[in-house]
């Protein structure tokens, strides 16, 4: 697989091309969008020979291959993750945001209070906010490169209404694993004050060599009456399109609440997503995988190298995920100052720090999941944006 193969993804409906202009100012002409988590190079040959086998068939009526699909995904977790499940633990859901969403609705009420540790993928605020419930946030604590949690300082927060924890990991923004010490401690928190534990764990294929990730359930067992793992081949696979995830729930009266729910809405996941996840989930699925990470350590070493070629700029060492998390607070800049020239100044759309809660004030998020060569261009473009401090 060729990952710098460039690909143009401009005029193809593509979110992430095709709105930058809209949402950031960034000139669609000759932007580069580095925004939202998808990849600009294509998906696996096993996963695109498996769709186009699908539609040269031509016949696209009720599916029922969802029993090779949670034999795939529990493949995959025992085979890439060490977690052995029962494939009936298993629930299809249309992308992880709608998971996020089927669970605000069974597990909790409205009005009722959802405890996420900020900064954070900042969709978990807004769909609480959409549900109807309300945000308990609270704060990671940045120690030098490294998020850290205090929970004694979360637990002052809690006002007594929570009823769900949704958890991060592999840990969006920042790209830090949690270490199985930390999940127990979350864990025992969760149990403590009554919270369902929702653990999104969509980047945890996209670890970096010489890191281990640990899956919420393999490091807290004794969080199993209350735990829901969401993952997903989305942003392992680029398959964010075709809108299929997982919740794995190992909790009988969990799944069962949530599998009744999904009854009552009478909810089917789309074939070709089926499809598309299940083929993924292979021996060359995982070839695949590691591919391109490697492909992402060469961009990774290129994007850090440029910014701290930046005084005052720091990228976040990464140990998992292909999004950068940097730092500008060395130069001293408002947000405003620095998220204009990396917008006007170099024509980059990055996503904005603060939109992942408290925390990202001084942040700005960039994607390295595209082209070597863009990632070059974006130092180049960066350096340039910022030449008055070298």
């Amino acid at each position: 697989m060729d990952f710098d193969a460039l690909v143009e993804r401009r005029g193809t409906y593509c979110s992430k091309w095709d709105e930058m202009e809209d949402l950031f100012g960034v000139p669609a002409s000759d932007g580069l969008a580095m925004w939202t988590a998808d990849s600009d190079y294509p998906t696996a040959d096993c996963v695109i020979e498996a769709l186009r086998a699908a539609t040269d068939f031509g016949v696209f009526g009720y599916y029922r291959g969802m029993g090779l699909f949670r034999d795939a995904v529990a493949w995959w977790l025992q085979n890439r993750h060490g977690w052995t499940i029962d494939p009936t633990w298993i629930l299809p859901t249309q992308g992880l945001g709608n998971a996020i969403a089927m669970c605000l609705d069974v597990y909790t009420q409205p009005g009722d209070n959802v405890v996420i540790f900020s900064p954070v993928y900042h969709e978990f605020a807004l769909k609480v906010g959409r549900a109807g419930r309300k945000v308990t946030e609270c704060p990671l604590v940045l120690n030098g490169d490294r998020y850290e949690l205090d929970l004694d300082d979360a637990q002052s927060r809690l006002t007594g209404n929570e009823t769900m924890l949704i958890w991060c990991s592999p840990q969006n923004p920042s790209g830090r694993i949690w270490t199985p010490a930390e999940l127990r401690a979350v864990a025992d928190f969760a149990e403590r004050n009554g919270l369902t534990l929702v653990s999104d764990e969509v980047h945890h294929d996209l670890i970096y060599p010489g890191e281990t990730f640990v899956t919420f359930d393999n490091a807290a067992p004794q969080a199993r009456d209350r735990l829901v793992m969401l993952c997903a081949s989305s942003k392992t696979f680029n398959l964010a399109g075709l809108k299929v995830g997982c919740m794995v729930i190992p909790d009988e009266t969990l799944r069962g609440r949530m599998a009744s729910r999904m009854r009552a809405l009478d909810y089917t996941p789309s074939s070709l997503g089926v499809i598309a996840t299940t083929a993924a989930y292979s021996p060359q699925g995982a070839a695949w995988v590691d591919a391109q990470i490697a492909h992402l350590v060469r961009n990774r070493t290129i994007f850090d190298a440029g910014m701290a070629a930046i005084p005052g700029v720091r990228s976040l060492p990464l140990q998992s995920t292909y999004l950068a998390w940097v730092d500008f607070s060395g130069t001293g800049m408002p947000f405003a100052e620095f998220q204009q020239r990396i917008a006007q100044g170099a024509r980059i759309a990055a996503s904005p720090g603060p939109s992942f809660g408290a925390g990202g004030e001084t942040f700005m998020r960039f994607n390295l999941a595209t082209q070597g060569a863009r990632v070059e261009e974006a130092v180049t473009r960066m350096k340039a944006a910022f030449a008055d401090l070298q």
